[in-house]
């Protein structure tokens, strides 16, 4: 795809219907339109971010009446739920627009009436079948079935029959129009499968769309003819030109019209990639550059929707994680374009994996070491190494490489490539062993220098999530010392040294805690373990007697050479750690009460045996779902027997 050269960026999100409180799908689009909006403003553009609410139609009337309000009271409580959510999600929208607003219903109403004066719009007659959950009338194509009536195929409820007195739009007049426009644009309806779908739909043939409605009454009047409501599309659509100054603010209007991206759900495509250019057409407005049909977040499988009773409130999850963790999975896990189906589990591996382990020890461990070991500065760092200079310009080069990504709106890969590079850093500390060095005087230059790579790298990795999670972002350049936000810096000014020996950095705090299925659940606690076994009695001579095992009661341990990944104190513990271990298979994460024995820093590396069969237990909030061996010192600490030749990861041990 061609970069944007404009130096403005207008982007959307749908307008949400105010039927029914926000989900997780609406919390997705927005936070994508979000997470694109804060990275063109790093990029240098002027940006403009709208969302807001669609409140007309027969779904809001019927969903109105059935709660015993008023259209508008309806559309006013729900409102106010998604303002609050996109509040809870840290979302930067620059306005949010609502179809009840009064310049929007006056400049809907204008463009109505220039297109029948053009002889756009005409009056006639319409029968059909008509889906009031989706505001659409049905193809003709769609088969009868034996009990007279007409399933709506994008939703599957009942359409009713309708018979009327309707304007119409030419919508077959621009069949051709739109053919040369998906032809000579590719870029308009993105991704590549969404136009081949499109471009298939007009070749099928356009016939003239009924936009005027007599049986409903909560709408925008047709003027002259108050009888009539606009249609919701007609009216809805045309959110995006009233709410960035159509008829009320032309400079605004001048300054970012067209729009550079529409980000819709699928299910909303055709409205979007036929109906509205061909409106814009008609009007002689020009043409957004881009309509982007991204795919829906699923429930075992099945589109998020209230009837199923499958819809995910991301409320409950912000509760316990705040937006960051929610912002990075949504975006990790999938490709903008394809569907992917939630699960719990899959969002706490991301939270507790990528985010704790990966990129939260990252920084707690580099910030914590250069405070320990330097007093929080850095100061006549060693020459850099041929290793040094190697995590500064495979930093330059992700820098690019996320640029492009972010700019082609491919965010999964964009997080991908900067989740490599954190492996990288975390490597890169592993085979340096700061811990160890900071034992002996002589090597404190060379300290001084894998700290401050480490350092510089967390810092520009934090400004690359920035867009994706701005509010642990500006907690970790809150770390570093740093005097601005990362959204105070272009994008083309991010250097790799802008972390430099004398700056001093501040006490890390945890940035994603960890948390186990169960609790996020919210279920019940495990049932107590099995009650150990009576200790056995003494013997005559005031000895305990040995408990004898068989072999095979032995050999049902199974256990395994652990290779320690990450390892940090808890808070408020004095004797316990928190390790992060790979069994060979698996990682799995430990606490242990070896903390007045060794420091997380030097455990680091090390390889020592764990028992893995065990029922994991829950300490102090956390699952520890293995179990090391360790010698117990008559003054009750625990010594660990490492070993001391190189073994895999994952080794049976007998």
């Amino acid at each position: 795809m061609e970069k944007n050269t404009k130096k403005t960026f207008y982007i959307t999100t749908p307008i949400y219907y105010v039927n029914d409180v926000p989900h997780i799908g609406h919390a997705y689009t927005t936070i994508i339109a979000d997470t694109l909006a804060r990275f063109q403003k790093l990029a240098g553009k002027d940006v403009f971010f709208m969302t807001g609410t669609d409140e007309h139609g027969q779904k809001i009337e019927k969903a109105a009446a059935e709660r015993g309000l008023t259209p508008k009271a309806l559309a006013d409580s729900v409102v106010g739920r998604a303002q609050d959510l996109w509040r809870s999600l840290d979302i930067s929208h620059d306005f949010f627009i609502r179809t009840t607003m009064d310049f929007h219903e006056k400049g809907v109403q204008k463009l109505f009436q220039m297109l029948v004066d053009k002889g756009d719009i005409y009056k006639g007659e319409y029968k059909g079948w008509y889906c009031v959950s989706d505001e659409n009338f049905l193809p003709d194509d769609v088969p009868l079935e034996a009990e007279g009536c007409k399933t709506c195929p994008d939703c599957g409820k009942k359409a009713y029959g309708v018979s009327e007195e309707t304007y119409f739009f030419r919508l077959s007049a621009y069949q051709d129009k739109l053919l040369t426009l998906y032809a000579e644009h590719p870029e308009f309806v993105r991704p590549q499968s969404r136009l081949n779908e499109v471009t298939s739909f007009v070749r099928g043939g356009l016939k003239d769309l009924s936009i005027t409605r007599t049986t409903v009454k909560w709408g925008v009047p047709v003027p002259g003819d108050p009888k009539h409501t606009i249609y919701v599309w007609f009216d809805a659509l045309h959110n995006y030109v009233t709410g960035i100054g159509y008829d009320w603010n032309p400079e605004l209007f001048k300054k970012f019209w067209p729009a550079d991206i529409h980000l819709v759900g699928k299910d909303i495509l055709r409205f979007h990639a036929v109906y509205w250019p061909a409106f814009l057409m008609a009007e002689g407005f020009p043409l957004p550059r881009t309509v982007y049909g991204h795919g829906w977040w699923l429930k075992d499988d099945t589109k998020m929707s209230k009837s199923k009773g499958n819809v995910l409130d991301p409320q409950a999850i912000l509760k316990v994680f705040g937006p960051d963790p929610l912002r990075y999975f949504l975006l990790r896990e999938i490709p903008i374009g394809q569907d992917g189906n939630f699960s719990h589990e899959g969002f706490l591996h991301r939270v507790n994996s990528d985010l704790a382990n990966d990129l939260g020890n990252l920084v707690q461990r580099t910030l914590t070491m250069i405070r320990n070991y330097f007093d929080g500065g850095i100061i006549d760092p060693e020459e850099e190494t041929a290793a040094d200079l190697k995590v500064r310009t495979d930093f330059e080069d992700l820098k690019t490489r996320v640029f492009d990504h972010y700019d082609a709106c491919a965010l999964n890969k964009a997080l991908e490539e900067i989740w490599a590079y954190i492996g990288q850093v975390n490597k890169y500390l592993a085979a340096n062993e700061p811990w160890i060095m900071a034992k002996d005087p002589a090597r404190r230059p060379r300290l001084a220098r894998v700290l401050l790579q480490a350092a510089a790298a967390i810092r520009g990795i934090s400004y690359l999530v920035f867009p994706v999670m701005p509010g642990s972002a500006e907690k970790i350049w809150g770390f570093l010392g740093e005097g601005k936000k990362p959204s105070e810096v272009p994008y083309e000014e991010i250097e790799f040294d802008g972390f430099g020996p004398g700056r001093k950095v501040g006490m890390p705090q945890a940035l994603f805690p960890r948390v186990a299925l169960k609790d996020f659940l919210g279920e019940e606690a495990a049932a107590p373990e099995t009650p150990p076994a009576p200790r056995p009695e003494p013997t005559k001579e005031g000895k305990e007697a040995m408990d004898i095992i068989t072999y095979d009661e032995f050999k049902r341990m199974d256990l395994r050479v652990a290779h320690i990944l990450a390892a940090e104190r808890l808070p408020g513990a004095t004797k316990i750690l928190k390790l992060q271990v790979d069994i060979g298979t698996e990682k799995r994460q430990m606490v242990a009460g070896i903390a007045e024995t060794y420091t997380p820093e030097e455990l680091v590396g090390k390889k020592l045996i764990v028992i893995v069969n065990l029922k994991p237990a829950v300490i102090r909030g956390i699952e520890s779902q293995a179990m090391l061996l360790a010698a117990i010192t008559p003054d009750n600490k625990a010594l660990i027997p490492f070993f001391d030749r190189d073994i895999a990861a994952g080794a049976v041990v007998k």
